[in-house]
């Protein structure tokens, strides 16, 4: 694992990071997408996030081996202080413990901001199948999330329809006057290399 490090996403890493979603878009229902985004598309995606909140990669030597960021949630200025976490590794990747090491880094990186709530919006199957399972549930359960909500067969993918869970992790102490939320470019330096995120 001493080979494996983080860093922050740049737009140069878009072709890579969009061959590890294509996958989960064409071969699964983890993400509702029926279309496969282009690269500029998912390049301006990366650039969006990137402006208010982390993108973060892992890799190992040059390989990147997954991604992770946190967004804005639903969108309104009274949710600023919640943030919604997103995250996809190769399937190579995945049961190495990369997506606590991303999550783990995204809770440091949001508490530095200021953000009170994360939040995951994951699709569910109301019965497991060979393109959803509970993994994802399961995942974030080990990190501390619970669900808080469940939308019964919102989403209909592969002629089969899902159920959406929200899962909730309360990082905040919610104060009763709460500090502005910093955007995540204006963060200082020593932040990132405290979240285990490499400079360079």
């Amino acid at each position: 694992m001493d080979s494996i490090g983080m860093r922050v996403a740049r737009p140069e890493d878009a072709p890579e990071l969009l061959t590890i979603y294509a996958p989960y878009v064409e071969h699964t229902a983890i993400t509702f997408e029926y279309t496969v985004p282009s690269l500029e598309q998912f390049r301006q995606r990366m650039s969006q996030t990137l402006r208010t909140h982390p993108y973060l990669v892992v890799q190992s030597q040059q390989e990147l081996l997954g991604y992770a960021y946190t967004g804005p949630f639903v969108g309104r200025q009274a949710y600023q202080w919640s943030a919604e976490t997103t995250i996809y590794l190769k399937e190579t990747a995945q049961g190495m413990g990369l997506g606590r090491r991303l999550y783990t880094a995204l809770e440091a990186i949001s508490k530095a901001q200021n953000i009170q709530n994360l939040y995951a919006c994951i699709a569910y199957p109301q019965k497991e199948d060979a393109y959803l399972s509970q993994n994802s549930a399961e995942f974030h359960q080990h990190l501390g999330f619970s669900q808080v909500g469940r939308f019964c067969q919102c989403g209909c993918k592969f002629d089969t329809w899902y159920d959406m869970i929200w899962m909730e992790k309360i990082i905040g102490t919610h104060p009763k006057l709460p500090l502005p939320v910093i955007p995540f470019p204006a963060l200082k330096p020593e932040v990132l290399e405290q979240a285990g995120i490499r400079q360079k």
